[in-house]
């Protein structure tokens, strides 16, 4: 019996909501013994008599003291987000109230729960696959209509559907490849090979499309990093708190002001942006300021989107042509904006359009919202359809290229034909990379490591 199996036979509690200044928190229990333990310490009606889905209203006392007025909700397995038996208590949300009630449900014979016992009994109990129950954390760490919506449609099992069509239809093959070693000595063949490699195909291709979803998928799920760069004093710190609408950078006409990188992110339109506030880029002998200046560039080098600011009263388009050249040798996208436009009339700009920039006027907050639009653009993302099976987990990637490996040895040995049994085994390898990521092929470390990520309570 696995540690997991044993650990799941016992009752866990633990803290369902944030601790803090809320009016009332949630107290959940769940196991075997999650109602019975519950109705020792509770006054009021005989839970173990309840229905499921049911709420009763009494008081949570140790002896004859009483703690607090509650709120019982029950959940009567199989009927449960676990698949066991869970209580949720509702008590007010004070700190003594809350300590004193985990206290006295762990002394009648419940044991504190680890970070994401909750999911992984789900799991466990059959409640959900592997990755449905690693969107319920995305879910939780959501803070954008697109990663929203991505990690509902994970945990609601969009992505473990279309890896379970590609499992079927592999395991049938399999199945005949397996039947095959049973008659090795009749020499048959009961898998069709221009079939099987037909479909190998399929599937890479549907494999191929997942892997190369993760660039937009870790996109939307973790935002997208914008490293705003230019020389010193172009109005770099000043663009921040313009795209914040907040004084979160320090704003100076002294030069080298920003010493080192500022990060903060907004939303524009469900997506998620950080930007990243940089030391302004140019030669310097001050030790500090020339640590900023790499770490500029490092950030640089790491961004998914480069805004490069230009300052016309200090540059002609000679230089800024010169530094555009430093950008695009990143080959990372960036959009090229004249700041300070305010100050350059319609003949001056003429000038710059050679250079295709975007005008804008940090200071008095002018085209602050084409810029928006702009990054939207830039990213790729502003038409994007979540809807469509986006892959966002770097564990699920690793699993699809392992996958991919495997199936290009079945299709090597369907073209160089090679015995039944080397074939089983390419195909016995692919099904067990897909299954990691569902859950179906699981070990204890890969679940500790993946459950321990969780917060205490879920």
């Amino acid at each position: 019996m696995s540690e997991h199996a044993i650990l799941e036979q016992e009752t866990i509690v633990a803290l369902a909501t944030a601790s803090g200044s809320g009016a009332i928190a949630v107290i959940r229990l769940s196991g075997k013994d999650a109602i019975a333990i519950t109705n020792q310490v509770f006054r009021g009606k005989n839970l173990l008599k309840q229905a499921s889905h049911t709420l009763h209203f009494g008081t949570i006392r140790d002896g004859e003291e009483i703690i607090d007025e509650v709120l019982v909700s029950l959940f009567v397995g199989p009927h449960s987000y676990t698949k066991e038996n869970v209580v949720e208590i509702s008590t007010h949300n004070s700190k003594y109230i809350i300590e004193r009630v985990m206290s006295l449900l762990i002394k009648k014979g419940a044991r504190a729960a680890k970070a994401g016992e909750f999911t992984l009994r789900a799991f466990l109990n059959g409640g959900m696959d592997l990755s449905q129950a690693e969107a319920v954390a995305d879910l939780i760490a959501s803070n954008s209509a697109a990663s929203h919506q991505i990690a509902m449609q994970q945990m609601r099992g969009g992505f473990s559907n279309q890896l379970k069509k590609l499992r079927d239809d592999l395991i049938h093959f399999a199945s005949l490849i397996e039947l095959e070693l049973d008659f090795s000595e009749e020499d048959v063949e009961f898998a069709n090979r221009d079939q099987l490699k037909k479909l190998i195909k399929e599937i890479n291709q549907v494999v191929n499309k997942l892997i190369a979803s993760f660039e937009q998928g870790n996109v939307l799920k973790n935002g997208v990093p914008v490293v705003i760069a230019g020389k010193p004093n172009v109005g770099k710190s000043t663009l921040l708190n313009a795209l914040l609408n907040e004084e979160r950078a320090i704003v100076s006409d002294i030069a080298g002001t920003t010493r080192d990188t500022i990060e903060d992110e907004i939303n524009i339109k469900g997506i998620t942006f950080r930007f990243i506030d940089t030391a302004g880029i140019r030669e310097t002998i001050d030790v500090i300021e020339a640590k900023g200046v790499e770490r500029t560039r490092e950030k640089m080098k790491q961004a998914r989107l480069i805004i490069y600011l230009f300052d016309p009263t200090q540059d002609q388009v000679a230089d800024i042509q010169s530094q555009i050249s430093d950008v695009t040798v990143l080959n990372i996208p960036f959009v090229t904006i004249i700041n300070k436009s305010d100050l350059l009339t319609a003949e001056q700009k003429q000038q710059y359009e050679v250079l295709k920039p975007l005008y804008i006027s940090a200071k008095e907050q002018v085209g602050v919202e084409e810029l928006k639009d702009e990054l939207l653009q830039q990213v790729n993302l502003a038409n994007l359809n979540t809807d469509d099976i986006l892959v966002t987990n770097i564990r699920h990637v690793e699993a699809l290229q392992n996958t991919q490996s495997s199936l290009e040895r079945v299709l090597y040995g369907i073209d160089n034909p090679v015995t039944s049994d080397f074939l089983a085994m390419d195909i016995r390898e692919s099904l067990y990379h897909l299954g990691m990521i569902t859950g179906s092929v699981s070990t204890d470390d890969l679940l500790d490591n993946i459950f321990s990520k969780f917060c205490i309570g879920k």
